[in-house]
């Protein structure tokens, strides 16, 4: 039973653990970097902590959070401003994050429970599960805005962060469940749609790059993986799961030209990742920026044809986002280029759910000509958006060459 739930039936607190130790556990995860870079998620994570230890468990709802955490007033509207529920769910994830850590084995564990405002305690299991051992040094000079790729290679890079690997362990946990979903399902003789579009990566024989940047919230600028990261970068790594390639991810602030000239890459983001706007410049549809709307256009007719996310009034909630699909040779590069990249972080997972979903991979192809996969291939993609979270996804456009 949990510290929360046992002051609400009012336990004694000798039959919970110490609340002195709790409150030393809660300024150790304070005091790190997960929650030092913002200024919203230490205060949700600390006023449910000592509400909850001063006997106040039940008192903690949304508003009451909202009101006295927040400084919102009395009255206000907390669906047009959801600034409890959204911090919440960051700070459930940079718990996780912390928790997988193996830096912090032993720790008295601070939870938020999904659905729930009160904290529950716990302290340590007496066994944990074995992390291996990455033998990688983490680059010192590496931050949290550092992004990720991935490539065919013997062994992993140096430059990446224990946050990093603590995502992509997520990523790689996805990633194996889809693979082993998909490895008991009578795979057709004739390729399938989906092992048509991939083959340029899993059957080249050079390394896959997959460089993926992602950026932070106004909230949190410096970023940390999110949820939408994850399920993009699972989904990417899904198809050499399933065809038995290696690969590894990478900081895409620190890949150079000569690296990328290496083998096939998948770019994932767009705005947030350079790469990514460097080699659509010349593509029929891509990136741009007036420097006050980013959009998707269509370089033969930008003046008429143009993509661009759209709120709702009041500016609260993002109503549609686009994204471009992409499988082409580079020429810059010598390699072939898949990209995976919404204008914002939900475009990009749509565009990843339309390259890991058969169905929306065959609408993509609908109007595309038979012999697509021997051609260079683009695609727009709209989503609608609640609550920050893409809807499934649709294909707008389509090019070929």
């Amino acid at each position: 039973m949990s510290l929360s739930s046992q002051y609400e039936k009012g336990l004694n607190e000798a039959d919970v653990p110490n609340p002195i130790l709790i409150r030393e556990q809660l300024r150790r995860i304070l005091a790190h970097a997960l929650f030092t870079n913002s200024k919203r998620y230490p205060v949700l994570l600390a006023y449910t902590v000592e509400q909850t230890l001063d006997g106040k468990a039940g008192e903690l709802k949304e508003r009451t959070i909202g009101v006295e955490a927040f400084g919102r007033e009395p009255d206000y509207d907390a669906n047009l401003d959801p600034v409890v529920r959204t911090t919440a769910a960051e700070v459930r994830k940079r718990l996780i994050q912390y928790y997988y850590n193996p830096e912090h084995a032993g720790e008295l564990v601070i939870e938020l429970p999904v659905g729930s405002y009160v904290p529950s305690f716990r302290e340590p299991a007496t066994q944990t599960t074995a992390i291996p051992e990455l033998n990688q040094t983490p680059n010192a000079g590496s931050s949290s805005a550092d992004t990720l790729m991935w490539r065919e290679a013997g062994q992993v890079p140096s430059g990446l962060t224990a946050r990093h690997w603590v995502s992509i362990g997520i990523a790689l946990l996805f990633a194996a469940i889809a693979g082993f979903s998909l490895g008991h399902v009578n795979l057709p003789k004739r390729p399938s749609n989906m092992e048509l579009f991939w083959e340029p990566i899993t059957a080249t024989s050079g390394r896959n790059l997959n460089d993926r940047r992602h950026g932070g919230t106004e909230e949190d600028p410096k970023g940390d993986l999110n949820l939408s990261d994850v399920i993009t970068l699972a989904r990417s790594i899904g198809p050499l799961v399933l065809g038995k390639s290696t690969f590894r991810v990478v900081s895409a602030l620190d890949t150079d030209f000569t690296q990328l000239r290496e083998g096939p890459i998948v770019l994932i983001g767009a705005f947030n990742n350079p790469w990514t706007l460097r080699v659509t410049q010349d593509l029929p549809l891509g990136f741009e920026n007036d420097g006050q709307v980013r959009k998707i256009v269509d370089r033969k007719d930008p003046a008429k044809r143009f993509w661009t996310y759209q709120w709702q009034v009041p500016n609260t909630k993002l109503a549609q986002d686009y994204a471009i699909v992409a499988r082409f040779h580079d020429n810059v590069t010598g390699q072939p280029v898949i990209i995976l990249a919404g204008i914002l972080a939900e475009g990009t997972e749509a565009a990843s759910e339309v390259v890991s979903n058969p169905d929306y991979l065959k609408a993509m192809l609908k109007d595309a000509p038979k012999d697509w996969d021997q051609k260079n291939l683009e695609a727009v993609i709209e989503t609608h958006v609640i609550d920050g979270h893409p809807g499934p996804p649709t294909v707008v456009a389509v090019e070929t060459w």
